[in-house]
Formats: C-alpha cells, structure tokens, sequence
C-alpha cells in the first residue's frame, strides 16, 4: 500500500517514512502543502497523513481542498496539536483520525491499517480470499491453515490483490503501490512476483486478464 507523508519536520519525517517502510508501506514525503497536493493530483494514494502546520499551505487548508473536490482518500492528521478544538476543527474538516505527536510508530501503522480496513469496507483485521489468510499487522499468510513464507514484495503484492478480489490491475497500478519514489522498479518486476507467488500458492490464485492486468478472482 502506497502512503503519502506530509511533514516538515526533516527528523521526525525521515523516522515516520523509515518505520512504515519496515512496516511493509511504500511511502512517499514532501514537507509542505503544496507540495503534497502537486503529489496528490500525480499519483495515487492509499493513505494521507498529514502534519497541520506546513509551510507554504497549512494542512487544513489541504485537508479542506481535498475534501471541495471529492476526493475521499482516508486522512490521519499528526500534530503537535493535543487541544481538543484543534482536534475537532481537525476532523470536521474532513480527517478520518487525529494522532497527536510524539507517537508510538506500532500506534501509527496500526491507525493507518484500521483506516485501509475502514475503506475497504472489512471490520476483520485479517484479509481472507477462500482458503488465504492474509494478517497484515503481523505480515502472516497461511494457505488452508499452513503458514506461507513470503517476501515483504510478495507479501505487499498478494495484499493488495487480496483486498479487492475480482477488481484487475495493471502492472503500473501495482508498481505503484509496491514502490515510492526513488525506488528502482525493473522492467518485470510484477511479473516476478506473481511467478512466485503463483508457485507458493497455486498456479490459478492470480489471474492474468490478457491485456489489462492481475487479479485474484472472487472466492465462492
């Protein structure tokens, strides 16, 4: 899943991108409001957390754009920020949960996973597609109840296929939520990964519609 960071602080962004990148997160970081709606008009999120007092555009002002055009990706707020008015004018404007700094970084990623759980419209924290058991808070798979050793790649790759069963993507739409900016993405890199992943769960687990992309298809 692909985050995008807003946060101007250099230490406190440099550790919150590192953890959620441990964390199995593709996450990219800009340091001012501008700057992140110029990434939120490129490129496509899963996640938005961001820091209310930026430079150039505050985050509520964001926030409120956001919101003026429909765009409905969830928002976590972090800030300094601990009064409750703050907290208020914070998720009336349009947030879908408020953290106040300093955090606990297993605090954050678990607010972040309850957040693509709420989108995705799931209330189990474990993604199930037939007999696949995906735990994303604990990076666990298991195939009829046997545990399945994947790669954090493999791992990121079969969530998000997961998550929305009989829904295609094209290999660009998954390179973009396996890798941030920076990040080197080879030529077949998708293809890789689904060859593997194929192997270690079933050759027809993911489906290849010709011309568009992968999918793994609905479960009876």
């Amino acid at each position: 899943m692909r985050l995008l960071l807003v946060e101007d602080d250099a230490m406190i962004g440099e550790s919150v991108r590192t953890g959620l990148q441990q964390d199995g997160f593709a996450v990219d970081w800009v340091q001012d409001g501008r700057a992140a709606e110029l990434a939120l008009e490129s490129n496509p999120y899963d996640t938005l957390l961001l820091d209310l007092g930026l430079p150039r555009k505050a985050g509520l002002e964001v926030l409120a754009g956001l919101r003026r055009r429909g765009n409905t990706i969830p928002v976590l707020i972090l800030t300094a920020r601990d009064a409750v008015a703050d907290r208020v004018k914070g998720l009336d404007a349009g947030a879908d949960d408020y953290l106040v700094k300093p955090f606990d970084l297993e605090e954050l990623a678990a607010r972040v996973r309850a957040l693509l759980r709420r989108k995705s419209g799931r209330a189990d924290p474990v993604v199930q597609v037939g007999k696949l058991a995906i735990n994303p808070a604990t990076h666990e798979v298991s195939l009829d109840g046997k545990p399945v050793s994947l790669s954090a790649r493999e791992f990121a790759l079969i969530h998000a296929l997961a998550e929305r069963p009989g829904v295609v993507y094209s290999r660009a739409q998954l390179e973009e939520k396996l890798y941030g900016w920076g990040q080197e993405v080879e030529s077949n890199t998708v293809e890789v990964y689904v060859h593997s992943l194929r192997r270690k769960l079933g050759a027809d687990f993911i489906q290849n519609v010709r011309g568009v992309g992968y999918m793994v298809p609905k479960q009876p």
